[in-house]
């Protein structure tokens, strides 16, 4: 092997591992038996999600791994493999690749790191079921909301009962 395709390699692997850095979830998926149309939908999906796949070898991806320090994915990388990532939202990649396999039963979840955890499928499956940011923080809120808007509705209940005793 010459060495200028080593050096191609060896920057291909740390580009991956960059993106394993920087990323906040992972989902690395079998995607073996999809069509090109269910292919094409499912980038399209995770696109609009803000999480960017790729087919990777598996060779870079265990390097990469590596070097990031999830040793513990050496395992996952067998077959043909593609990789989810998402710098922002923890729940996207899990959340889109689980709703597109109750579709397409031949797309795979293999495993994953959440925030640096490398994490089994059940618990990617776990992810995938809770809603998103928007929908986490809005539960959030109705949470916080509701003590304040009971002390509401007791004094103006107060106040109603001293306005039909006066």
């Amino acid at each position: 092997m010459s060495e200028a395709s080593i050096a191609k390699k060896a920057a291909i692997v740390d580009e991956v591992t960059e993106k394993f850095n920087a990323a906040s979830s992972i989902v690395v998926v079998d995607y073996r038996g999809l069509t090109v149309e269910q292919d094409t939908s499912l980038r399209k999906q995770l696109r609009e999600a803000g999480v960017e796949m790729h087919v990777i070898k598996n060779s870079i991806l265990s390097r990469a791994a590596k070097a990031a320090g999830l040793d513990e994915m050496d395992d996952v990388f067998k077959g043909p493999t593609a990789v989810a990532f998402s710098n922002e939202d923890v729940v996207a990649p899990a959340k889109v690749i689980a709703e597109f396999a109750k579709d397409a039963p031949a797309l795979e979840i293999k495993g994953g790191v959440i925030e640096g955890k490398v994490s089994s499928v059940e618990e990617l499956n776990n992810l995938a079921k809770l809603p998103n940011r928007e929908g986490l923080l809005s539960m959030l809120l109705s949470v916080l909301q509701a003590p304040v808007r009971n002390v509401a509705y007791a004094v103006k209940a107060v106040a109603e009962k001293d306005e039909d005793a006066a």
